[in-house]
């Protein structure tokens, strides 16, 4: 029997996020909101939901996220795209994704085999990101093929917007959903699932062990995922197979990850014994392929193509890029679109409705947990290096020039400065952090000996 998608939102009233990491940009002081427990376990034979608490209610999924990168790349390895020995390139911006990260430096490279295990055990941020550059050519065109491969599998509440998980507001899923996603990883790649069970794998002379504390300390836990962010609080998906019985398991939103292993640990001795020895073969149809091309990373910009800095329009305040130090302030999650009214129809007997939860009030404003630096002062002398049409080509740019000219601005802040001409919104992109004018007026002549024009201003 097929698992069928989730339960229409029409069904049950949607419990608004409360996981929400607040903050004070000021100070850079952080101050955290406990997530909303949810949680699930789901008869990994039959289909039958065992267990419910707010599985269909929205949370964020921060490295759970991870799965589904996951489960693209093995799809691509199942289809002959890559191997085990491809190498996937690192770019500036992934290297520079906030940890945890295995640490490869701008134009490196890492073996997909180790990068599948620098996920499933490090929970590898930069490689990822990699990754997802690699299938989708940047993040958020990967973010929209993980979406649409979601839907395929009948997540219909799951949102991605970036391969890793790291902190966006719109990257939304359920605990159901997440359940989905682990039993098709287990049904769709027996050939793969085995790299889950990894307890720690050694890469360049380091080892890393995996987060996943339940392996080897819970019988029949045989992988799936962990995940953190203060706004998701922390989430475990675990697959468990023992006695001819077999589950998969979601916590989310836990306060500690001690209390969301015991919480896990607690469904595991009290629904296992309650599944079935029998079940009626595949729960999740197979989605079609992902649209993804193997090496599609972007290339750099060709200099002579490169836009020339513009001078003197009215200033707004200056935005920094967000770096692994920033709080940046984020939309509210999105409205995800209506889904089907059934969801893991038993065999046998009929699944009890969950209850209906009122939905809470959503502040206006959410902010990503990660800190950001603060705004460049005024007086500071900077580097121009270009005027573009949008924050994301911004900072792109950013990202190329600090690979293209490491040794002038690889330890330099980016940031952007908005001004609109004309009608039209441009963004400044410029780097900080010289001594004065004479180190910026440096940089400046040091990049145009490399064809980067530029200009040194006081901010």
């Amino acid at each position: 029997m097929r698992l069928p998608p989730s339960p229409s939102p029409l069904a049950r009233r949607l419990t608004a996020v409360t996981a929400i990491a607040a903050s004070v940009v000021l100070s850079g002081t952080v101050q955290s909101y406990a997530a909303e427990y949810a949680g699930i376990v789901v008869d990994a034979k039959t289909g039958e939901t065992l267990y419910s608490h707010r599985a269909d209610s929205i949370g964020y999924p921060a490295s759970l996220t991870k799965m589904m990168t996951l489960y693209i790349t093995f799809e691509a390895m199942k289809a002959g795209k890559v191997g085990k020995n491809t190498e996937i390139p690192m770019s500036a911006y992934c290297s520079r994704r906030p940890p945890t990260k295995i640490g490869i430096r701008p134009g490196g490279s890492i073996k997909l085999e180790p990068a599948i295990l620098s996920l499933v055990t490090k929970s590898a941020n930069d490689v990822s990101c990699a990754l997802g550059e690699y299938f989708g050519g940047s993040e958020s065109k990967f973010g929209k093929i993980m979406t649409a491969k979601a839907r395929g599998l009948g997540m219909s509440r799951t949102v991605f917007r970036n391969p890793h998980g790291l902190p966006d507001s719109k990257q939304v899923t359920t605990a159901r959903d997440m359940a989905r996603l682990g039993i098709a990883l287990r049904e769709h790649f027996p050939e793969y699932y085995s790299y889950f069970s990894t307890r720690s794998f050694s890469y360049r002379g380091a080892r890393h062990g995996n987060h996943n504390k339940l392996l080897g300390r819970i019988r029949g836990v045989d992988g799936i995922k962990t995940g953190y962010t203060r706004a998701s609080g922390f989430n475990l998906v675990s697959s468990v197979r023992d006695d001819g019985r077999s589950i998969v398991a979601v916590v989310m939103g836990g306060r500690t990850g001690a209390s969301r292993n015991a919480q896990m640990t607690k469904l595991i001795n009290s629904y296992l014994p309650k599944a079935s020895r029998s079940g009626a073969g595949s729960l999740v149809a197979r989605a079609n392929p992902a649209n993804v091309h193997a090496g599609a990373t972007i290339a750099m910009i060709d200099p002579g193509k490169l836009p020339v800095p513009m001078r003197n329009p009215a200033l707004r305040q200056p935005q920094v890029i967000a770096q692994s130090n920033s709080v940046v302030a984020v939309a509210a999650a999105p409205k995800l679109p209506p889904a089907p009214a059934s969801a893991y129809a038993p065999v046998s007997r009929p699944q009890k409705a969950l209850p209906q939860h009122s939905a809470a009030p959503r502040p206006s404003v959410e902010i990503d947990s990660i800190k950001t630096s603060s705004t460049v002062p005024t007086g500071e002398w900077v580097v121009q290096v270009a005027s573009v049409g949008s924050p994301e080509q911004a900072r792109d740019m950013i990202d190329r020039m600090q690979a293209r000219a490491a040794g002038l601005l690889g330890k330099r802040q980016g940031f952007t400065v908005p001004f609109v001409k004309n009608g039209t919104e441009y963004h400044r992109v410029r780097f900080a952090g010289f001594g004065g004018k004479s180190e910026a007026w440096s940089t400046c002549s040091g990049l145009k000996r490399q064809d980067i024009a530029c200009y040194a201003v006081q901010q």
